[in-house]
């Protein structure tokens, strides 16, 4: 079996796993970190998005092998703490429904972020687009980005004062 070194949320893993075995699985089975979701493996719905040298991809479709040697982060390593502005403003506007989908779309909402720090509807949904939330909580998704968007810029402030 080859060996596969990896970073992921800023440290380092080496897995023995087949060549094609899918980043997803290599997370949740392999290392524990189960916040990444499968929903659909066809990278379809978005729920097993993580971070791939800072931009959103889908851990379904990407094989190990090709994920080594890049910088992974998964929801585990958005913030450890629950900090971000993201996870604050999901959890001060109570988003997530059944929350199966959430991992995803945080993970793309913060690329989003990081690209565009006072996004608009048409960028939100443009960004989002293709994650698929079974409980249809699209509507307050889009508010916890803005919400996000202003707690991060109030923290930038309080930062430079």
């Amino acid at each position: 079996m080859p060996r596969y070194n990896l970073r992921i949320n800023q440290q380092r893993h080496a897995v023995e796993v087949a060549a094609d075995t899918p980043l997803l699985w290599v997370l949740r089975d392999q290392l524990g970190l189960v916040g990444t979701k499968y929903g659909c493996g066809v990278g379809q719905c978005g729920a097993c998005t993580v971070h791939v040298n800072g931009a959103p991809q889908r851990s379904c479709l990407l094989p190990v092998s090709g994920a080594a040697g890049l910088d992974i982060t998964t929801i585990e390593g958005l913030d450890a703490k629950g900090n971000h502005p993201l996870q604050r403003a999901w959890q001060e506007l109570d988003v997530p429904q059944c929350g199966y989908c959430q991992a995803g779309q945080l993970m793309t909402a913060a690329a989003l972020l990081k690209q565009s720090p006072k996004p608009t509807d048409a960028d939100i949904d443009a960004a989002l687009n293709g994650h698929l939330c079974r409980c249809a909580t699209y509507v307050r998704i889009r508010a916890g980005v803005h919400r996000a968007a202003e707690i991060a810029a109030q923290d930038h402030q309080g930062k430079k004062v």
